[in-house]
């Protein structure tokens, strides 16, 4: 700036205010397009490596300092032209010229900060992958106090007292915690949220508690967004996670296969070989879980069926898989069944009827004897 004021008392020995605003404009405009063209190819440049903070500082600072250095020319033209303006108008320059400046300051800072939030979520920017929602949680409550903290410093360079504000929004807080006490108990629900992580974007989750279930689509801080299965989406206020149980089935470490068959009575002599078969196949089966809990029992006498249970677990977790594991293993346990000369039971009821008790029953009781 003292560069500037210098080069401004140079030019100001003359009177011809035009040339010297068209001096001002053509520089300003001839600097912006260099630092464009400068911009440019260090993209091009950066773009050979996937640094995270070089691409985000690029990406950020491109637009705001080209706007700095047209306000920049701008705060010289009006001291240019400050001979020919009222006092009351020349009088606001400099306020104006800081709330501008601190105006693109907060630009490159959020620029920077949503541009990191995006590389820090693209595969191949980190070397272990972050948390979605840790990162979003993080970069709202960056920017929420660039935003606050930009105000204060606007709000100060405009001559408003910075303690009476906070005294105001003291006492102020206390009324809009009274008016408002539902939107702030789901903004503190969406922190808890955020801090205990019991879910993510994108996680599979359920309430026993309420008919809740879907994919989580995003975490806001007064809602969250869920899409259920018949692609509808649920907005959950946040307050709610704070008094519900809630069930995560995409952090489970299994899937379980949980069935009960039965064959028919007329099989009994077969059923020990066939569950010692069955427990056999599932123990050699390369997708079930060898390390935990695997039984294969006869469980009880049916109304009409003898019936043995099978409990195991799946190495995958994935839900389309998990299904086609589990298809192959009712397959070979039907194939273990039919190789053992024995069948599957299915409901049925034997009738024991007596010849003459029948035909008394059967007779109309109208017709005579």
């Amino acid at each position: 700036m003292e560069m500037l004021a210098q080069w401004w008392q140079e030019f100001n020995g003359s009177r011809d205010w035009v040339i010297q605003v068209f001096v001002v404009v053509f520089v300003s405009l001839l600097a912006n397009y260099i630092a464009r063209k400068f911009y440019d190819r260090l993209e091009r440049k950066f773009a050979q490596t996937r640094n995270l903070w070089d691409d985000a500082l690029l990406w950020a600072i491109r637009k705001p300092s080209r706007a700095f250095i047209l306000v920049v020319g701008a705060r010289v033209v009006a001291e240019i032209m400050a001979p020919l303006m009222d006092e009351s108008y020349n009088a606001l320059v400099a306020p104006l010229f800081v709330v501008l400046v601190v105006v693109v300051v907060l630009w490159f800072l959020i620029r920077m900060i949503s541009k990191a939030e995006e590389l820090l979520k693209t595969p191949g920017y980190t070397q272990e992958p972050l948390d979605e929602t840790t990162v979003t949680a993080m970069a709202k409550l960056l920017r929420l106090a660039v935003i606050i903290t930009g105000g204060l410093v606007i709000a100060q360079s405009m001559g408003i007292s910075i303690s009476g504000v906070l005294a105001f929004g003291g006492i102020g807080g206390i009324a809009v915690g009274f008016a408002a006490k539902d939107l702030l108990a789901n903004f503190f629900g969406g922190l808890m949220v955020y801090l205990d992580r019991p879910f993510s974007v994108g996680d599979w989750v359920r309430s026993p508690d309420r008919e809740i279930e879907g994919t989580v689509e995003h975490i806001g801080w007064r809602l969250t967004i869920i899409r259920t299965f018949d692609k509808r989406p649920l907005y959950v206020p946040n307050a709610t996670f704070t008094s519900i149980a809630l069930e995560n089935p995409s952090r489970m470490s299994h899937r379980r296969i949980y069935e009960t068959m039965g064959v028919r009575y007329d099989d009994v002599e077969q059923l020990p070989a066939i569950v010692a078969a069955v427990k056999s196949m599932l123990e050699q089966h390369p997708e079930i879980d060898h390390n935990q809990t695997l039984i294969v029992n006869f469980n009880k006498y049916g109304a009409s069926s003898l019936d043995f249970f099978i409990y195991c677990m799946t190495h995958t977790t994935n839900w389309v898989k998990y299904h086609e594991v589990k298809q192959d293993v009712l397959f070979k346990i039907a194939e273990i069944v039919s190789q053992q000369r024995a069948e599957f039971a299915f409901p049925t009821q034997t009738l024991h009827l007596i010849e003459g008790e029948v035909q008394d029953s059967l007779a109309d009781p109208e017709e005579p004897k």
